[in-house]
C-alpha cells in the first residue's frame, strides 16, 4: 500500500468516527435538550389509557415518575410498602395535579401470594402505564462472601428486582394487548452494562430486567407496546445515599423529567444525556482500564461506609 492509499485510508478512519461521534452528540442534544425546552411530546399518555401504575413510588425515582404522569393528566395508581408514606403521597398528588388516585401497601419481598392481591386490585382498571420502579440493592458496595445476612438479601434482590417486574408485566399486559395500547417502563440501572464488583447481586438482577424489557419490547411491539429498558446511572436519591444532585447524579425530578422524553423513541436508554455519555465512554475505553476504575470507586465507597458502620456501632455502646 503506497503512502497515498495510507493517507485516504487514515481520512476514511477520522470520517467516520468523527460522523458517528456527531451523530451520537446531535441525537443526545435533540433527545435529552430540545425536546424538552420545545415541549416535543412523542406519546400522548391521555390516550394510552386512564391510569398509570408505579411501583417503589414513595420515594425517589418512584415518586417521580407519579408526579409527572399526574401532571400529563394520568391518573395514579401507587402501590409500595408503606401506607402512611402511601396515603401522603396520594393526598398530595390529588390535591396538586386532581387527578384521581388510589393505593396499595405491598412487600414485594413476599411471596407469589402478593400478586393475586394485586391482580384482584388492578382488575378492570383502564391501565395505560406501568412504572415497575420498586427495587433493593445492598447496603454498601461489599464482597459477596461479607455481605451481611446474603442468604435473605440476595432472595429478597431476586424477587423484588427480578420476579416483580415479570410478574407485574404479567398482570398489566393482557389488557394493554387487548386495548392494543399501553406502555412499560422497566427501571434497570446503567450497573447491568458497566461493571459493578462488591454488588454483584444487584447488578446482575438489574441485567436480568434489561434483557427481559428488550425481548418483552420486540415481542409486543406490533400489538402498540411501548415497553422500555430504563438504565439510570446515578441520581440523588436514599436509595444511592447521594444527597446532594449535580450534573452526573440529577434529582429525581430531574432525571424523570428528562428520561420521560424518551419513552417511544428508545426502547433502551439511560434517559439521561449524560448518563449516556458515561455509557460510551464506559465502552469505548479498554475493559481493563474500566474495571480498574470502578473497583477502585466501589472500594472507596466500602471502605467509608465501614468506616461509618464502625463509627456508629461505637456510639451505640454503654459508656461511649
Amino acid at each position: 500500500m503506497g503512502i497515498y492509499d495510507s493517507t485516504f485510508l487514515a481520512y476514511v478512519c477520522i470520517t467516520v468516527v468523527l460522523f458517528q461521534l456527531s451523530r451520537f452528540l446531535l441525537a443526545g442534544l435533540y433527545n435529552h435538550f430540545l425536546t424538552i425546552r420545545l415541549g416535543i411530546k412523542f406519546v400522548d399518555f391521555k390516550y394510552l389509557g386512564k391510569w398509570a401504575v408505579v411501583t417503589g413510588c414513595t420515594d425517589g425515582i418512584g415518586k417521580a415518575f407519579a408526579e409527572i404522569l399526574a401532571e400529563e393528566g394520568m391518573s395514579i395508581y401507587l402501590i409500595s410498602r408503606s401506607q402512611d408514606k402511601l396515603d401522603e403521597l396520594a393526598k398530595s398528588i390529588s390535591a396538586k395535579y386532581k387527578v384521581d388516585t388510589k393505593t396499595l401497601a405491598i412487600d414485594f419481598s413476599q411471596g407469589d401470594e402478593i400478586y393475586s392481591l394485586i391482580e384482584k386490585h388492578l382488575a378492570e382498571l383502564d391501565i395505560g402505564v406501568l412504572v415497575n420502579n420498586v427495587g433493593l440493592s445492598y447496603s454498601y458496595p461489599e464482597y459477596f462472601l461479607n455481605v451481611e445476612n446474603r442468604d435473605a438479601l440476595f432472595k429478597d434482590i431476586i424477587r423484588i428486582n427480578c420476579v416483580a417486574v415479570v410478574d407485574m408485566c404479567k398482570i398489566v399486559l393482557p389488557g394493554m394487548v387487548e386495548r392494543k395500547r399501553g406502555a412499560i417502563i422497566n427501571v434497570s440501572s446503567l450497573a447491568a452494562k458497566i461493571p459493578h464488583p462488591l454488588l454483584s447481586v444487584y447488578s446482575a438482577s438489574k441485567a436480568f430486567v434489561d434483557k427481559f424489557s428488550v425481548d418483552l419490547g420486540l415481542e409486543y411491539e406490533s400489538s402498540g407496546i411501548t415497553i422500555q429498558s430504563l438504565l439510570p446511572g446515578y441520581v440523588a436519591t436514599k436509595m444511592s445515599k447521594i444527597r446532594g444532585e449535580s450534573l452526573m447524579a440529577p434529582s429525581p425530578k430531574t432525571f424523570v423529567m428528562n428520561a420521560i422524553r424518551t419513552l417511544g423513541v428508545h426502547g433502551r436508554t439511560t434517559g439521561y444525556f449524560p448518563h449516556t455519555v458515561m455509557d460510551y465512554l464506559m465502552n469505548t475505553i479498554t475493559p481493563q482500564l474500566v474495571n480498574m476504575f470502578v473497583l477502585n470507586a466501589l472500594l472507596s465507597l466500602r471502605k467509608r461506609a465501614i468506616k461509618q458502620k464502625n463509627k456508629a456501632q461505637a456510639q451505640a455502646q454503654p459508656g461511649y
